[in-house]
């Protein structure tokens, strides 16, 4: 007599656990849509910014070596999030070549090329560069700020350098010297101005 008490407990329990594998079973589904979804967008939206950064980095690349050329090229037949980005670059009187090819002054500046270039795609009010043309020699310094002033003209770039022809394109600089020892001294200067600040620290 107790059997069919025992069955309809079993029951009630399996109708249960039955229900709840559906439940998981769905919100597994549903999971992987969104996640296919946004696997999608994000493809799509990486390619789109790939494909505008190209172009200012073809730009902005002849910019700084007029009448050369640079390209971005993703590895061909994988997936655009999973592959790699090969940078080729040619220099006025060169070969097109692999960045790896370059020499160190012709690569930093192909890397500052493509920092501007995704600097254009995805703007901000100001921008700050430690050191970028710590491995340039002076005729590359030169072009490297003849750009950067250009770009200067619609935004705010902070720039550390220890270089002269750097600081002297500078509108306003801020050192630290120490006169004596242990004591460091800010000294701010506006160039083409007259204003000279000096605080101790």
């Amino acid at each position: 007599l107790g059997v069919l008490d025992e069955y309809a407990e079993q029951k009630e329990r399996l109708d249960f656990l039955v229900q709840h594998r559906d439940d998981l079973l769905s919100a597994a589904e549903d999971l992987k849509t969104t996640l296919n979804r946004i696997d999608r967008v994000a493809r799509q939206i990486f390619i789109d910014s790939f494909t505008q950064i190209n172009e200012k980095f073809k730009t902005t690349f002849a910019s700084f070596f007029p009448g050369g050329e640079a390209n971005l090229q993703l590895a061909p037949e994988m997936d655009p999030l999973e592959a790699d980005i090969e940078i080729t670059a040619r220099p006025r009187g060169k070969r097109l070549q692999s960045i790896s090819l370059l020499s160190g002054g012709e690569r930093a500046l192909t890397a500052i090329s493509l920092l501007f270039a995704i600097y254009q795609v995805k703007p901000s009010p100001f921008c700050i560069l430690d050191e970028v043309d710590a491995p340039l020699d002076d005729a590359n310094v030169e072009r490297f700020v003849r750009v950067l002033k250009e770009f200067a003209k619609g935004t705010q770039f902070i720039m550390v350098t220890h270089n002269k022809i750097s600081m002297g394109a500078a509108d306003t600089l801020h050192g630290v010297t120490m006169p004596e020892e242990g004591v460091s001294q800010l000294v701010s200067v506006r160039i083409g101005g007259q204003e000279v600040e000096e605080a101790a620290g």
